[in-house]
């Protein structure tokens, strides 16, 4: 399914990822790709609140990985500062792609080969002129 989305604030960035957790199931690799400041993580935490997780969703971007338990436990994995796939086996989160339980969210996938492609859900979020955000979600 192929889905384009404006999102014009962060509350919507949030409902986009609450109702993408509607559909993950235990098992599922969601990619987010865009720019800096797109989003993504706003994206995340709506698909926490959709997961039922009521810990605070933050950046993973200087530990690499956050873990979080809800309806399915929630891997999420900011891969900015991951050169490959061979760095994330390294510290062990390797494990998550695809994962064993639960649902993985990679922040900068693209920067793994073969991730993008790999996985089940795929959110492209880019900038418009006037500040809000398409978002195409495709999903297998």
């Amino acid at each position: 399914m192929n889905k384009t989305i404006l999102a014009h604030d962060a509350a919507q960035m949030e409902d986009i990822g609450e109702n993408l957790a509607s559909r993950l199931r235990d098992g599922m690799l969601v990619s987010l790709v865009g720019p800096l400041g797109s989003g993504k993580t706003t994206l995340v935490k709506g698909i926490a609140k959709g997961l039922l997780i009521t810990d605070v969703i933050v950046s993973p971007s200087y530990v690499l990985a956050r873990e979080y338990k809800g309806r399915l436990a929630l891997h999420h994995i900011d891969a900015y500062r991951v050169g490959s796939l061979a760095e994330l086996a390294e510290v062990g989160l390797d494990a998550y792609l695809p994962p064993d339980r639960g649902v993985t969210v990679v922040e900068w996938p693209e920067r793994i080969d073969g991730l993008v492609e790999a996985s089940d859900a795929l959110v492209e979020i880019e900038f418009l002129d006037d500040g809000s955000r398409r978002v195409l979600l495709r999903t297998k």
